[in-house]
């Protein structure tokens, strides 16, 4: 039996610097724990623009959809502002969410209590924290046609097209009551049904599909602007949010603030199961490429590790060694350790990139 499959994508800015410290995690899994990893490394964003001219080679998708899982670092920077948006770093990642047909955005908001009063929020308010964001994300008004920017007279005007299928939306409101049946068994679906039709049927489907498949799940419907102001209000109120792309986009960077850092946390996307019963699946820390800071050490790579444990849990069936490096970053906040962008108001010497890997490789150790 062959070991399962990674392609590692690094991409621009930080995201070499991170993806070296998941490297370092993958090796300690073949070495202490007997569970090898066939990986692969290729280019995506800018690095690939300036190899080949196009943010993702055709050859690079193909390996994509190949393989049991691609682990992104981060794309772009301001050096490629100036490009035409056809080739700009993120349409590589575009790409490669639509033609894997990485429908199910997972965003998880978890306050390590550790950093709790990072929090623009009181303490009381996020300590605890642990909500999953599923957003749709091959649909809506992202890739709705008629858009564009049109001449009507004298001026312009900007078109997108929020559209949405009954499919479409029955299979995101599935990965939902799937993902609750593991959690707390609570999904609360947001739209807005109240002035949009497609928040109408988006509505009406995901309670049909819950009332034929899945009535043991708790299901409630909030409007998203309501949902964004409860988010804020009391967000351990939630379990698993539904939502649709835009809404999910501005409602899981929401969520991540009230983390205490959008630098901490990881992200899913998930598709159709394989052949071999895996989901096709791409896993990105949900910060940027922070150029400002790229090759000065300074970059958290506890997102991507995150990342990774994401994709042990969700597309390798090894939950257990997921909460293994989870519970390795909880035990290395917890001790003090922290990269530039979790120093507090307490102060203390921030560390490195590859010391936080140092980190966390022997929490890893010592939990054996």
């Amino acid at each position: 039996m062959s070991n399962p499959s990674l392609l590692i994508l690094p991409g621009d800015g930080i995201g070499p610097e991170v993806m070296a410290e998941v490297r370092r995690i993958i090796d300690w899994f073949g070495a202490r724990r007997g569970i090898a990893f066939d990986v692969s490394e290729d280019l995506v964003g800018g690095c690939a623009y300036d190899k080949h001219g196009t943010p993702l080679h055709d050859d690079t998708m193909a390996r994509a959809q190949e393989v049991d899982a691609v682990l992104l670092g981060a794309v772009g920077g301001p050096k490629y502002d100036s490009l035409d948006f056809s080739v700009k770093p993120e349409r590589g990642l575009l790409r490669l969410r639509k033609e894997m047909d990485l429908y199910a955005n997972l965003r998880p908001a978890q306050c390590f209590d550790a950093l709790a009063d990072f929090s623009s929020l009181k303490r009381d308010v996020v300590a605890g924290l642990d909500i999953m964001i599923v957003r749709e994300l091959t649909s809506g008004i992202y890739f709705g046609e008629p858009r564009g920017i049109i001449r009507e007279g004298n001026e312009r005007v900007g078109i997108n097209t929020q559209r949405y299928t009954e499919s479409e939306i029955a299979r995101v409101a599935r990965s939902a009551f799937e993902l609750a049946r593991k959690r707390s068994n609570r999904v609360c679906s947001m739209e807005k049904a109240n002035v949009m039709e497609s928040g109408v049927l988006w509505r009406e489907v995901v309670t049909e599909v819950h009332q034929a498949e899945y009535a043991d799940v708790e299901l409630s419907h909030m409007y998203a602007d309501a949902g964004a102001m409860q988010l804020t209000r009391w967000p351990k109120q939630f379990d698993v949010i539904v939502t649709d792309n835009l809404f999910g986009d501005l409602l899981s960077d929401l969520a991540a603030m009230l983390t205490g850092s959008l630098g901490m946390l990881p992200s899913a996307s998930l598709g159709a199961p394989m052949a071999n019963g895996r989901p096709k699946a791409l896993y990105e820390p949900v910060h940027g490429s922070a150029p400002d800071i790229a090759g000065k050490a300074l970059a958290n790579p506890i997102a991507c590790i995150l990342s990774f444990a994401m994709a042990l849990r969700y597309s390798f069936d090894l939950g257990e060694e997921a909460a293994r490096v989870e519970r390795a970053v909880e035990k290395v906040l917890a001790d003090g350790v922290r990269t530039a962008d979790l120093m507090g108001p307490e102060g203390g010497t921030p560390v490195s990139t590859s010391a936080m890997g140092d980190a966390i490789l022997a929490a890893l150790d010592a939990s054996l």
